[in-house]
């Protein structure tokens, strides 16, 4: 996987990406600026044609343009606008797309260190600051044009009132600038903290009926209440440092303003203006105050936005757990696997070798070998030492996405999605996998059948309907290597019967891995491993092991 983004990248792409909309927005917001510079110059012009000439058709032709103006600049903000929105929304979709790729790639990485709902938080608010860079250029455009226009409008009414303008603007821009540094840095802190505690919230969510199983909910409780409070500590810091901007620039802009209006009407007592470029001066210096305020709300969005594009640079410049390095797997995949002095986490220096079409049994007496074991056989990580091998060839030099094509791990606790059940299962030819794992008799219950909607993460079912589900999609993937992790601890022992006879069934002749303490599984495996203390201790038929070896009854009989 090639190196990840920086935070100044993500924000250029982010803008690059949707230049079409920004230049537009961009332009069309300089218009709508200019057509509302030109008002208050207008009506000074219509004030001194009234007076000096009283001629009634320059009056109305004067008035013409105005309304002229008024329609041109009304529909340049419109339009200005939708583009602007248009871009930002586009821009934070793109991000969260990228988000999810780096996430779901079969390396993995971008999960290390981070809890779900902080992955989460990034791709949604941290994904709509970035994006919101795109309405902040075309407004900082706009912005910028309204002082040009109004600053050479006041040169042409009066060259000191344009100079000050001139002059003072730079000013007010570094100003903005430097006053928005506190609130990046705190912006940054702000959404760290919020992600981790959006990260605990869901994790104390999806394991509530763990907890409350325990007798855990108090302790959850109070570790999720104090990361709230430090978010919100977090987000209070950020807020003041908000409002200090803001009320910082408001109040230098309206001495700025003040400024100018004073000079403009001592010009106009000495007579070196007229009425009507009095009226201009001060309604000049009016307008001004958008573009003047604007540029702290501008500058916040910079500062969130770049905050926000590191913590997505982060995520996207993850190091994979994984990746291949050349390594081809053979066409067709036959299925032999083997371990070579795998040592990982509480593995150590495990031997073992699975036949092609092989359905193995695995019993783990420690559940943390097992764990270990899955993670390596389907190459979430490799080992800290040996090589775990597919037809020969090792799956340290493979890529992890070809690696996924031929080897399956399907956890006990997998996850469905939203949609019906039949789109669970996957498409084709489904029935001997639904038969398999008994998913007719689940969809025999359901209103609707196979075609009953399923809630997220299937909670819309019951936990032993739910499991047979996920087997059935595991089934029906039909890879050359399946690897089953207890797929039947939430079913009852008659459905257990059944479906470790259609696994037999359905798996006939492709290599099966099934990690589990079941006895109606193991018997019908064509050998069993058992694994305690971190190695293989004992291989044989679940009837022998059962006959001469103490610790496979323990674990398996218990």
């Amino acid at each position: 996987m090639p190196a990840g983004p920086t935070g100044r990248e993500v924000l250029r792409r982010a803008v690059t990406g949707q230049r079409r909309h920004v230049v537009a927005g961009s332009v069309l917001g300089a218009a709508h600026q200019t057509g509302e510079a030109l008002v208050p110059v207008i009506v000074g012009v219509v004030i001194d044609e009234a007076i000096s000439t009283g001629a009634s058709d320059r009056l109305a032709l004067w008035l013409g343009v105005l309304a002229v103006v008024f329609v041109v600049l009304s529909l340049s903000f419109r339009h200005s606008i939708r583009n602007a929105e248009r871009a930002s929304h586009l821009a934070a979709h793109q991000i969260r797309a990228e988000l999810t790729a780096r996430v779901l790639h079969p390396g993995g990485g971008a999960e290390t260190g981070r809890l779900s709902g902080e992955l989460t938080d990034v791709a949604s608010a941290d994904a709509q600051r970035v994006g919101a860079v795109n309405l902040a250029l075309p407004t900082a455009t706009a912005a910028v044009t309204a002082l040009l226009v109004g600053a050479v409008s006041l040169l042409r009414v009066s060259i000191p009132l344009g100079l000050l303008v001139l002059v003072a603007a730079p000013g007010l821009l570094g100003l903005a600038h430097l006053l928005g540094k506190p609130l990046e840095r705190r912006s940054h802190a702000e959404q760290e903290r919020a992600a981790h505690a959006s990260g605990i919230a869901t994790d104390l969510v999806s394991g509530l009926r763990a907890l409350k199983g325990i007798g855990a909910e108090a302790a959850a409780a109070d570790r999720y209440r104090v990361t709230s409070q430090e978010s919100m500590a977090a987000a209070i810091r950020a807020a003041r440092s908000r409002a200090w901007l803001d009320g910082s620039m408001l109040a230098v802009t309206g001495v700025f303003l003040a400024l100018v209006a004073l000079v403009g009407g001592r010009l106009a007592a000495a007579g070196d203006i007229t009425v009507g470029q009095l009226v201009t001066a001060v309604g000049l210096a009016q307008f001004l105050l958008w573009p003047l305020s604007i540029f702290a709300w501008v500058n916040g969005l910079f500062a969130q936005g770049r905050a926000s594009a590191r913590r997505v640079a982060e995520v996207l410049a993850a190091a994979p757990a994984v990746s291949g390095t050349g390594g081809a797997l053979p066409s067709p995949v036959r299925g032999s696997v083997r371990l070579r002095g795998v040592s990982h986490g509480t593995l150590r220096s495990v031997d073992l070798e699975v036949a092609p079409g092989e359905l193995l049994g695995v019993v783990a007496h420690d559940p943390a070998d097992a764990s270990a074991l899955l993670r390596c056989l389907g190459r979430e990580v490799d080992p800290e030492a040996g090589t775990v091998e597919l037809d020969g060839v090792p799956l340290s030099t493979v890529d992890p996405a070809d690696i996924r094509t031929a080897v399956v791990v399907a956890a006990h606790d997998a996850d469905l999605f939203e949609g019906t059940l039949a789109q669970n299962i996957g498409t084709g030819d489904v029935a001997p996998a639904v038969q398999a794992a008994a998913v007719h008799s689940v969809a025999a219950a359901l209103p609707d059948g196979h075609d009953t909607l399923v809630s997220a993460r299937g909670r819309s079912l019951s936990g032993g309907q739910r499991q047979r589900v996920a087997l059935a999609r595991a089934l029906a993937a039909a890879p050359p290597v399946l690897v089953l992790h207890d797929p039947t601890t939430a079913v009852d022992a008659v459905t257990e019967v059944e479906v470790a006879a259609g696994i037999r069934r359905v798996r006939d002749g492709r290599t099966t891995v099934v990690v589990t303490t079941s006895p109606v599984l193991l018997s019908t495996t064509d050998h069993v491993v058992l694994l305690a203390g971190g190695g293989v201790v004992a291989r044989g038929t679940h009837a022998e092991l059962v006959r001469d070896d103490e610790t496979y009854r323990a674990a398996v009989l218990s």
